[in-house]
């Protein structure tokens, strides 16, 4: 019986893909197998022994210590993709939102009193205060080429805007998906020169913190407007909030309130919406359960942000898995650790990334519990799980 233990509201679509006979799922258990979160804060938890895996129920992972995890051999899953029509929609809604003048319309617009004719002549008389400009024509900038960036680009096409895109890590699979009609930009300084609307979906890491900052936006396109639906501190606030005082950017659109943009007047401050859909939410729990169990059982390894990716198909015998630091040797005593237990290996897989390895091994035979103390022994090693 697996256990494992629930932070913040998991979709029941997603708890429904572990099955209650091999699984147990509570909010409050001790000795977790996994770990399924959304926003929880698990910097500050004590890891215990029994854990195995942890599911984040969507795509950024910085309320989790990838790091540590690493380095107990713990797995940290994410899921990519499974929000990304959310956000992209919601890009969508403000690229319209600020071109339109919609807040400032409608704000406009419920605070008129009088009869019907009175507010007939109030609303003609107003409506020049909110002219705004259509998106056809515009042209957008997508930083990020991910699941979210490829889908934001592609709907910008369909809306008939010219789209700029760049990213020096896209994958295979992203650039595949994505519209032949997205121009390639060189660098995030040519981009903004060019664009009407940027927006950004990459992580927030060091290399992207402040990623549009004060410099960038001095030499970007008058008229610009910012949208971050990513993550807060991509952006530099202050930066962008001088900008718009200085009529050098239009407006910016956030998911991330601060008291300095609450207060500035051109931005629209959401509170944190971009996967905040009941698809979007059962999408991300499904796909993060699933990958949760089939490591468990299987030692799949699928969506992964700190291991690497694994699947061997299930060959007979009994499996083993492996996670080990990524140095050299390690395969040559794990093998001899099975040999030297007469057991024959009848198929093995071993892959790596960064500092840690993973190895499944199928064996002709049960292993023992002194076989898998021994490997304990072996340095390097950091976890090992008869499956």
């Amino acid at each position: 019986m697996y256990k494992v233990l629930t932070f913040n509201n998991i979709s029941v679509k997603g708890l429904d893909r572990l099955p209650r006979e091999n699984y147990e799922v509570a909010s409050e258990i001790q000795h977790p197998d996994a770990v399924l979160l959304r926003s929880y804060k698990l910097h500050d938890w004590s890891v215990p022994d029994t854990l195995k895996a942890v599911g984040r129920a969507g795509a950024g992972v910085n309320n989790i210590p990838v790091d540590k995890m690493t380095q107990l051999g713990i797995p940290v899953f994410n899921a990519p993709g499974a929000n990304a029509n959310a956000v992209k929609e919601l890009v969508l809604s403000g690229m319209l939102l600020s071109a339109r003048n919609l807040l400032p319309a409608w704000d406009y617009t419920r605070n008129l009193s009088g009869t019907d004719e009175a507010l007939a002549k109030s609303v003609e008389a107003g409506k020049k205060q909110f002219v705004g400009f259509e998106l056809a024509g515009r042209t957008l900038g997508v930083i990020g080429l991910g699941a979210i960036g490829v889908k934001v680009a592609n709907a910008a096409v369909a809306l008939g805007m010219n789209v700029m895109g760049y990213d020096p890590h896209i994958t295979v699979k992203n650039a595949w998906q994505l519209s032949a009609e997205v121009k390639q930009a060189a660098n995030v300084d040519d981009m903004l020169n060019q664009v009407d609307f940027v927006t950004v979906h990459v992580p927030l890491i060091d290399a992207t913190r402040g990623m549009i900052n004060a410099d960038r936006l001095a030499n970007a396109k008058t008229g610009l407007t910012v949208l971050n639906f990513s993550r807060g501190g991509i952006i530099d606030d202050k930066a962008v909030c001088e900008a718009l005082d200085a009529g050098k950017v239009n407006a910016y659109v956030c998911d991330f309130p601060t008291n300095d943009l609450l207060q500035q007047k051109g931005v629209i401050a959401l509170p944190h919406l971009g996967a905040s859909t009941n698809e979007a939410e059962e999408n991300c729990a499904i796909m993060v359960a699933d990958q949760i169990r089939d490591y468990l059982e299987d030692g799949t390894i699928k969506n992964s942000v700190n291991f690497p990716e694994m699947y061997m198909p299930r060959n007979g015998g009994h499996r083993l898995m492996v996670v080990n630091s990524n140095v050299p040797h390690m395969i040559e005593q794990i093998s001899k650790t099975i040999a030297n237990a007469d057991l024959n290996i009848i198929d093995m897989l071993n892959r790596s990334r960064g500092e840690v390895a993973c190895t499944l091994v199928d064996i002709s035979a049960p292993v023992t519990q002194n076989v898998l103390d021994e490997m304990k022994q072996i340095e390097g090693v950091l976890t090992v799980r008869a499956l």
